[in-house]
């Protein structure tokens, strides 16, 4: 799928530990990938929060138009903006380094993880990719503890996918280079709404699984 001599950046975004089905699939994609793997762990080591500071930051280089990363601390107006690029800088680097970002998602009420949220917020600093990341791949590891496809009652409930699929094409990562990787029916021991699906459940993370192994070979 990409430069396999390329840092893997791994992303896992879940609250659930050992028992997140997004860490099974990050984990079993890492596991393949023959290069180096840099793995950050939002929910072990969370992301702090962007603050006042850090929006008076960027506002300034946003009106600026183009800044070159080196040059963002001179324009920091107190220790308050200088600490805050100082957050953020080591976020943006290891994104514009990897030769690939692999997200573990899990669904969160309908949408994303706070701490994945908390890590989106920190790493959109105004003009900190531009064309960076044009060719650099990103492979979205998705679980839902219920089903969200055509056709079921919660069809129009997803704003997990459509939301990091927009997101991750604003940022400049191209639409042939994204792609996402569905475990539906992840709760289905745990809901009794959803007993009688354990085969779909079942069959929904063997699929998740192949495609896992199929982008990585």
């Amino acid at each position: 799928m990409t430069d396999m001599l390329a840092p893997l950046l791994r992303i896992d975004s879940s609250a659930d530990g050992e028992e997140s089905v997004t860490r099974r699939l990050t984990s079993l994609f890492a596991k393949h990938w023959p290069g180096e793997v840099r793995h950050r762990d939002l929910a072990a080591d969370p992301v702090p929060p962007i603050s006042e500071a850090y929006a008076r930051l960027g506002r300034r280089v946003e009106r600026r138009g183009s800044v070159p990363l080196p040059e963002i601390t001179a324009l920091a107006a107190d220790d308050a903006e200088r600490r805050e690029w100082e957050l953020t800088l080591p976020f943006v680097t290891e994104v514009r380094e990897a030769g690939a970002v692999l997200l573990g998602v899990p669904m969160y009420n309908f949408s994303v993880p706070a701490a994945l949220k908390a890590w989106i917020d920190r790493l959109t600093f105004p003009g900190a990719f531009a064309d960076a990341l044009r060719d650099t791949r990103f492979v979205v590891v998705c679980a839902r503890g219920g089903a969200y496809g055509p056709g079921t009652p919660r069809e129009g409930c997803d704003f997990q996918e459509p939301y990091l699929r927009t997101y991750l094409t604003n940022l400049g990562v191209a639409q042939e280079h994204l792609t996402f990787v569905v475990a539906e029916l992840t709760r289905v021991a745990d809901i009794p709404a959803l007993a009688g699906l354990e085969h779909l459940a079942e069959e929904s993370f063997a699929a998740a699984e192949r495609r896992v192994l199929e982008l990585v070979a």
